[in-house]
């Protein structure tokens, strides 16, 4: 009786870690999936939301996916859909808060969760900013 609990308990593990292993192959240490294409995106200039003057924000973006696309497919991916989702929240931002010691991550967090939520198809895991300038 020992045995058996013994093998099928040895079993069991053996299951448990080929499995978790596999379920987490596409996972990267950090808990974000792997990033498998990249879309890179035309440059963004925006007005920021500064009250006393007028503040301007160059911005280069790519965005990490994890699925693989065709070729032809990664400018075809929901272009406006994306460049509108970013265009809405840049324009949300004062200059002050993007040039704050947290001010990019944060505007990392807001980006990648409102194309995750607009546009779950892409599959948006990552973002990479190629290019930020702020002008005052």
């Amino acid at each position: 009786m020992v045995i058996v609990l013994v093998v099928l308990a040895a079993g069991g593990a053996t299951y448990l870690a080929t499995r978790s292993k596999s379920e987490t192959s596409a996972v990267k240490p950090g808990g974000k999936p792997e990033v498998k294409a990249v879309i890179h995106l035309e440059g963004f200039l925006v007005n920021l939301a500064d009250d006393q003057e007028n503040r301007f924000l160059r911005l280069g973006i790519d965005l990490g996916l994890e699925k693989e696309i065709s070729s032809g497919e990664g400018n075809a991916v929901s272009t406006p859909l994306i460049r509108d989702t970013i265009l809405g929240v840049l324009t949300t931002w004062q200059s002050s808060a993007l040039l704050a010691p947290n001010g990019k991550a944060k505007l990392k967090e807001q980006l990648l969760r409102d194309l995750k939520q607009k546009a779950p198809e892409l599959g948006v895991t990552d973002i990479y900013f190629t290019d930020f300038l702020v002008q005052l």
